[in-house]
């Protein structure tokens, strides 16, 4: 669950920010006209990346084992593939977010209606379609077979939610660049668990050999049906009778890409500071 609500927080964080900004913009510029299309935009995003996540869900259903497998472990794999493109891009370019943002307002608002609806659309549409993969992958990870991760998504939306109307009232400060990092960092220990498990399921499908072949067993040391084992499983993926295949996935991701994350490269951003109506001015990375 614990996973799930990272993926939420973090990701939901980044589409509140990406609306404050949208918003507070077109208000200092006395724009209120256009808000009524930027939320069109936002609503459509929203809903698009709701539909996904159904299509997932229940579009899979009827298919034969392999082929659940197959499709599971390729989604999980490209789902894990964005995710780690997306913390980095958060790190290499946050700062240039706002400017990014109010060109591409400043471009829609000479257009017309329809394109301010596009660029709030596919501000926020990017941010949702890969939170609805990635959550799909990460509960098809847990096997927690409940209503656990959904809700851990929910409330990890949530909190963005209530995060970022903070920061437009600007009665919240925080260092949103150590925010970034290190929630990053825990999302790619959890991506690392989510690709381990998606070469598991092409195990399954045939797609690829070695299913036998057991890295180690502790399941009589660690039972997964046990609240530890529970625990460890929701929040890592961990897996106590890995394949050797899994287990060298999972080392040859986990480290060099954790390893490139954490290290930091040019002048440390600015402590967070947000002025009342104004949250793009905050650093995110």
């Amino acid at each position: 669950m614990f996973g799930n609500y990272l993926i939420g927080l973090r990701e939901g964080l980044e589409a509140s920010l990406v609306v404050c900004i949208l918003v507070a913009y077109l208000v200092k510029t006395g724009r209120r006209d256009a808000l009524r299309p930027v939320w069109v935009g936002i609503a459509i995003a929203c809903a698009l990346s709701l539909a996904f996540g159904a299509m997932l869900e229940f579009g899979t259903q009827e298919l034969t084992f392999e082929a659940q497998e197959l499709l599971g472990g390729t989604l999980s794999i490209i789902s894990v593939g964005l995710v780690t493109w997306m913390v980095f891009w958060m790190k290499r370019t946050a700062r240039h977010l706002k400017a990014d943002l109010h060109g591409r307002l400043d471009t829609a608002l000479a257009m017309g209606t329809g394109a301010l609806v596009a660029t709030a659309f596919l501000a926020v549409g990017r941010e949702g379609l890969e939170t609805a993969l990635f959550v799909w992958a990460s509960v098809r990870a847990s096997g927690e077979g409940s209503s656990a991760p959904l809700i851990g998504v929910l409330l990890g939306i949530g909190t963005a939610i209530v995060l970022g109307y903070l920061f437009y009232r600007g009665t919240l400060k925080i260092n949103l660049a150590k925010f970034f990092k290190w929630t990053g960092a825990m999302l790619v220990v959890v991506a690392a668990g989510v690709l381990a498990y998606g070469v598991h399921d092409l195990q399954e499908a045939r797609f690829l050999g070695g299913l036998g072949t057991k890295a180690f067993d502790i399941s009589e040391t660690i039972a997964p049906d046990s609240w530890y084992g529970t625990l460890l499983k929701g929040v890592f993926n961990f897996q106590p009778d890995p394949t050797v295949l899994q287990l060298t996935v999972w080392l040859l991701y986990l480290v060099p890409v954790l390893t490139l994350f954490l290290v930091d490269r040019g002048r440390p951003a600015p402590a967070a500071k947000v002025q009342p109506a104004d949250p793009d001015s905050t650093p995110a990375g």
